[in-house]
């Protein structure tokens, strides 16, 4: 009864096993041959997609860096074309003026007359004096015969010496009355040679203070009188600017160059622009206009090592470092620090971490990036 019961056990264990092997088998034949096509499917498209491009090198325009020992910069400091002399004239004499014998901007030459004054009260004193010295001129003729008859009478016996010596120092005081009266007579007439005002050099009448009938004071101005056959200019330069190596001077005078000379230096320091006033003779036959602006063009020698390279040539990095970039043998680009010394319009004097001859690219710096392949199309 065991035997029968056992024997369709083993059966369907046998059937079972021989299911799993077949669904094995089956699937590791599926699995192997989704894998040999798709290997196939993606040599297929891979020979079939065509290979990316290498990306071509920038091209950039390169010049050489020449390091020099120093460079020159130009600086322009303003200044005032001013009359080499300016005078306000007055009459040393109070009194009223008669006549005003000029006008504003009339040309005057040394001498001239230029106003009077009202005379004729030292016209009348002066008279006056003339009269007195011929009354002393009689007086002195008297006192001169009697000491002449005093002295006749002395040597006679006739006469007392206290009568001679009275007639001898009669004559004295009249003849020192007489020298007192011709030095009023000489202050008259230099009261009126100083009632005529007249221009102390040639130049021209800038301004006109007051007018005929006008009554003024000693000193108080009359006319103002400008030189205007020499101008200077009159310009503040720094502290370090030398003087006598002012040579060869230009100032530029509505839009005219002009050669200039150094006149004179003042020796102190203006205390509101802190600079040295430099005066310069100007020369020109043509005067310019007094009170027009003038532009002085100093050259100063600075003695610093670096390069000239073109403004567009820099990059601004990072905490306010500038920055050139340089094409190297393997034409590689390479990054330069610089430090900006100088710079003008469209060029800027730099020194920094770059060395002599080496090749700069020109613009377009923010095209390129350290290390970047380039090709150099041409070179400045």
């Amino acid at each position: 009864m065991t035997k029968p019961t056992s024997s369709p056990s083993r059966t369907r264990r046998a059937a079972r096993r021989a299911g799993t092997i077949l669904v094995t088998t089956a699937t590791v034949i599926g699995a192997g041959y989704a894998v040999v096509t798709g290997a196939q499917v993606l040599m297929v498209r891979a020979e079939a997609t065509q290979p990316d491009e290498v990306a071509a090198a920038t091209p950039v325009s390169v010049t050489a860096l020449n390091i020099v020992p120093g460079f020159e910069t130009q600086r322009r400091f303003l200044g005032q074309v001013e009359p080499a002399q300016t005078a306000e004239l007055s009459f040393e004499l109070g009194g009223r003026i008669v006549e005003v014998l000029v006008d504003e901007g009339a040309a005057v030459t040394q001498g001239t007359a230029l106003a009077r004054l009202d005379t004729a009260l030292i016209e009348a004193e002066q008279t006056r004096l003339r009269a007195t010295r011929a009354a002393l001129e009689a007086e002195l003729t008297f006192a001169e015969a009697s000491l002449t008859r005093r002295s006749a009478l002395k040597e006679r016996g006739f006469s007392p010496t206290e009568q001679l010596d009275q007639a001898r120092a009669t004559r004295d005081a009249l003849k020192a009355r007489i020298a007192e009266t011709d030095a009023a007579i000489a202050a008259t007439r230099l009261r009126l040679e100083k009632s005529v005002l007249t221009a102390p050099f040639d130049g021209r009448i800038a301004a006109r203070r007051v007018d005929t009938g006008v009554t003024v004071a000693a000193g108080q101005g009359v006319v103002q009188l400008m030189q205007d056959d020499k101008l200077v200019v009159r310009v503040g330069l720094p502290v370090w600017a030398d003087p006598a190596s002012l040579t060869d001077l230009t100032v530029s005078v509505a839009g005219r160059d002009l050669p200039a000379t150094v006149q004179t230096v003042r020796p102190d320091i203006d205390p509101v622009t802190r600079t040295r006033t430099l005066l310069l003779s100007v020369h020109s036959d043509g005067a310019p206009v007094l009170g027009q602006t003038a532009v002085l063009t100093v050259t100063r020698q600075v003695a610093m090592e670096g390069a000239w390279v073109p403004v567009r040539a820099l990059r601004e990095g990072t905490q306010g470092v500038w920055t050139v970039f340089t094409v190297g043998a393997d034409h590689r680009v390479r990054p330069a620090a610089v430090e900006l010394l100088h710079s003008e319009a469209d060029r800027a004097f730099v020194r920094g971490s770059f060395p002599d001859g080496a090749r700069l690219i020109q613009a377009g710096p923010h095209r390129v990036t350290p290390g970047q392949l380039v090709r150099v199309t041409e070179a400045g």
